[in-house]
């Protein structure tokens, strides 16, 4: 079945696609020619989470985003080299400071890591995780939105997908505008080198099935 793409970003070209737009641009980041990857390395003490558990607040991490009002399946793969605990880079769809998802495994240094998903409703954050072996460092995240509802994958090689999460979007109505995109943090450090090889979003339809073809 042949796929209706909304962005199809291989990071193979000089620039960026005019399509996408940096929110809490990285310091250091480039494309990296040879290899054909978004590379970079995170700011100090960068995060998104609300107010959930201890009343932190944080809206400061690196997203490149495209904005679109579909319904839609953004993925990526994504290579982590992290230093500090919680240091993190996956995908993002985003609403407001008060409504949005993301999806990363969460690096913690003396045992086994977190991957999971934070959905975000009404300005209050929620963390579900599964506990994995870190030298699993390459990894594939899909992120499918469907009217108010989204659906959270990982993957291993780009063809089997293990979900991670379904949840309810708390936005005013289906075709609300999302922006989509990478993301990466290091909420207790600095420098951690990410690197991307990817990022595609295609449309889907209304039907909730279409988030697992």
């Amino acid at each position: 079945m042949s796929k209706n793409w909304i962005l199809n970003e291989n990071f193979n070209r000089a620039s960026l696609d005019k399509m996408l737009d940096w929110r809490c641009e990285p310091n250091k980041w480039f494309l990296d020619k040879k290899s054909s990857q978004l590379v970079l390395e995170t700011d100090q003490e960068t995060d998104y989470w609300q107010k959930t558990h201890y009343d932190f607040q944080a809206d400061n991490g690196h997203f490149l985003y495209m904005e679109t009002d579909k319904n839609f399946r953004i993925t990526t793969r994504v290579e982590t080299f992290p230093k500090s605990k919680y240091d993190q880079a996956g995908l993002m769809i985003r609403f407001s400071e008060d409504i949005w998802v993301k999806t990363s495994l969460e690096y913690i240094p003396d045992g086994l890591s977190k991957l999971g998903a934070v959905v975000t409703n009404r300005g209050y954050s929620d963390w579900s995780t599964q506990y994995v072996d870190y030298e699993t460092v390459h990894l594939y995240y899909r992120i499918s939105k469907i009217g108010q509802n989204c659906y959270v994958d990982f993957s291993l090689d780009g063809e089997v997908w293990n979900q991670i999460r379904i949840a309810h979007l708390d936005v005013p109505e289906k075709n609300s505008t999302f922006l989509a995109g990478v993301y990466a943090c290091s909420p207790q450090g600095k420098e951690q080198e990410v690197r991307f090889d990817f990022i595609t979003i295609e449309e889907l339809d209304n039907d909730p099935a279409s988030a697992y073809l």
